[in-house]
């Protein structure tokens, strides 16, 4: 009854508020951003982090291997953003980021993919700064399919397959690909295993963190994805959906991190029922179950380290949830009223391996078993009249935390979070928009409870709080278009990193809840210099403070990237084909958290072309090139909530890949 009383009366409010006659408006939301046709055109790699970052201008992608790379939106990582795909709720089992939730979806499985900037999505529970909505392929009537091959630098390989079809009563899909790669070489030549040992003769990292002399050249990574689904039309306007979702990547190399992943193994399952056209306005009743399951070892085996005997830390992590969505028609209103709730499992053990004879030695708890069960009650609002859209929504949660560990507190959060969003159509061509949103994440498990390597956890942290202010302008004409936005946001509670040793004992760190501020710009367009040539360009920026922390001198937030940009000249020679010139730059990242271990960088800049030439209506080739000149640059820097390799107060840092050759042929049917 409680939540009711909490979301009803906003929902009220707003119906009040907008009373007018509905008018048409363009598509134009200040809280996302779209990506269409993923699996078209991202030939290169499987790698979505990859495909994002070049793509949208609020996200940055970290570099952790030559394959499932992390995301920031708008310097927020980790539980401040959400992933969620086709309404599955998504989470990663490392408690060092090597399988980020989008690494257990890959490009070549996805339609379309919707980046949330802001809190504006109350869908989701924990769309604290931002999100990731992914929407997979779905069935076909007819028989549809693909075939992809590809061939890059550095020994790698791509096969894939789709085939989609059926009937008025059932249909099928079922797609399978498979990636691998040898190490990826740097500007100068140097592969993952050679940046260690370069960093090694520098003091930066341990001898004993080296690849042994037999481990040098082994591949950096393979990874086998398949996704089926199969859709049955039980009644007229209603409709069964049942979906998996498997990945296993094996033995995937981390070069600066202290392990590397042994495999990678998660279950994605989805049983979805959906009923339109119930009532005159009663539009849609979506009801689905999810399961999803990862499982993920790391370990020493390939180090100096584990020569004799490796160490292995052990993670697995479970989500299951339920949610419930109706949608209404109410004259000029369309209205959103749902339950959501779902129960997340997170544990990790320890073990020593002998490695003649394989004996195993049980080295205690590295992340003690922790259930989150979530509830929650949201509502959606829109309303259009005039050349004004308003578009408002509610959210409220109760989070209960219980960890095995009886020592430890355990943790219960309410949180009620709210957004109310306009956009005005000054003409055909020109919009402005305004959004300002509250909303809340509670910690996660790794942050309450864990003991590992020099990071303790905090079991008396306070959940994070984002209320934030967006706004911006958007451009619409025959010969350029044009979108700009910029954002405030201010963060209570937040959670960060402290230090809580002084020299000379080694640094060790625990969690704390800071206030701090994040702003910053998004600008992109294209110009359409004639019918066959356009000029795309975008560009992000972005500053984050600390706005109160009593332990730490430096009020620059971690993870804020500097001044970055696109610039890219196209040309459509012929139907469906394409050639792209792209340029890729970045400022100075001088504006870091050095009491959190972040280094100064570099800018750079590359470049990057690419070729997709349509054969005929069923046969596509792209041919590429990435870093043209071969740099030798570092994007990601190096804040220590990664455990990464360091030495006497330095951490290592990854380099990016160099000169890149590529080709993929796509064959349909």
């Amino acid at each position: 009854m409680i939540l009711y009383k909490k979301i009803i009366p906003l929902s009220l409010v707003a119906v009040t508020i907008l009373n007018a006659s509905e008018a048409e408006l363009p598509k134009i939301s200040i809280e996302s951003t779209t990506i269409s046709e993923v699996s078209q055109n991202s030939k290169n790699s499987v790698d979505l982090g990859k495909a994002l970052s070049d793509s949208v201008p609020s996200i940055d992608m970290n570099r952790r291997s030559a394959v499932a790379n992390d995301i920031y939106i708008r310097g927020q990582k980790r539980d401040n953003i959400s992933v969620d795909m086709d309404g599955t709720k998504v989470c990663g089992a490392c408690v060092n980021r090597m399988d980020p939730p989008i690494s257990h979806i890959i490009t070549s499985q996805i339609d379309e993919v919707e980046v949330v900037e802001g809190p504006f999505d109350v869908e989701n529970f924990g769309t604290l700064s931002g999100g990731v909505k992914i929407k997979t392929k779905q069935p076909t009537k007819d028989i549809h399919g693909d075939v992809d091959f590809g061939l890059g630098s550095w020994g790698y390989k791509k096969l894939g397959a789709s085939v989609s079809g059926g009937g008025d009563r059932v249909r099928a899909l079922l797609s399978y690909t498979y990636e691998e790669s040898k190490q990826y070489e740097d500007g100068d030549g140097n592969t993952l295993s050679q940046q260690v040992d370069n960093a090694i003769a520098k003091g930066i990292a341990p001898a004993a963190t080296a690849y042994q002399s037999q481990y040098k050249d082994i591949d950096a990574y393979a990874k086998k994805s398949v996704m089926s689904k199969v859709f049955v039309k039980t009644l007229e306007d209603q409709e069964l959906r049942l979906s998996y979702t498997g990945n296993r990547s094996d033995d995937v190399l981390y070069a600066n991190s202290k392990m590397d992943a042994a495999y990678d193994d998660s279950n994605i399952y989805s049983i979805e029922y959906n009923i339109d056209n119930l009532a005159k306005n009663y539009k849609n009743l979506n009801i689905q179950y999810y399961y999803s399951d990862v499982d993920h070892p790391m370990d020493t085996r390939y180090r100096e380290s584990g020569a004799s005997s490796y160490n292995t830390n052990h993670l697995k992590t479970s989500m299951q949830g339920v949610k419930i969505k109706n949608s209404f028609d109410l004259d000029s209103y369309k209205l959103l009223l749902g339950l959501d709730g779902s129960k997340r499992t997170w544990e990790g053990k320890k073990y020593a391996t002998d490695a003649t004879t394989g004996a195993i030695t049980p080295m205690g708890v590295s992340l003690t078993h922790t259930q989150t069960d979530n509830k929650a009650l949201f509502s959606k609002l829109e309303k259009t009249f005039g050349d004004l859209k308003i578009e408002t929504g509610a959210r409220f949660d109760t989070t209960d935390i219980k960890t095995d560990d009886a020592t430890k507190n355990e943790n219960d959060y309410t949180a009620f979070s709210a957004n109310i969003l306009a956009t005005y159509s000054l003409d055909k061509q020109n919009s402005i928009f305004f959004g300002i949103g509250s909303s809340a994440r509670v910690p996660d498990a790794r942050e309450l409870y864990p003991v590992v390597d020099y990071i303790t956890g905090n079991d008396e942290l306070k959940q994070t709080k984002n209320r934030e202010l967006d706004l911006g302008y958007n451009a619409s004409y025959d010969s350029f278009t044009f979108k700009a936005k910029a954002f405030y946001s201010m963060l209570e509670d937040y959670i960060y990193l402290r230090k809580t040793s002084t020299p000379p004992a080694p640094a060790a760190y625990t969690f704390e809840n800071i206030d701090g501020t994040v702003y910053g710009t998004e600008i992109s367009g294209s110009y359409f210099v004639s019918d066959d040539i356009t000029m795309d360009a975008s560009a992000s920026y972005k500053r984050g403070k600390k706005a109160s922390s009593p332990t730490q001198s430096d009020r620059d937030l971690a993870d804020m990237a500097p001044l970055r940009g696109n610039l890219a000249l196209n040309y459509e020679y012929m139907s469906n084909s394409k050639a792209t010139l792209e340029m890729q730059a970045s400022d100075r990242w001088d504006k870091i958290d050095s009491n959190s271990g972040e280094q100064e960088l570099s800018g750079w800049s590359i470049y990057n072309a690419k070729v997709k030439h349509a054969i005929d209506k069923n046969t596509d080739i792209t041919v590429g090139v990435n870093n043209i000149f071969d740099s030798t640059y570092i994007q990601s820097n190096s804040y220590v909530d990664l455990i990464l390799l360091s030495s006497n107060g330095t951490t290592m840092l990854l380099n990016e890949p160099g000169r890149y050759f590529y080709t993929n042929l796509t064959v349909k049917f």
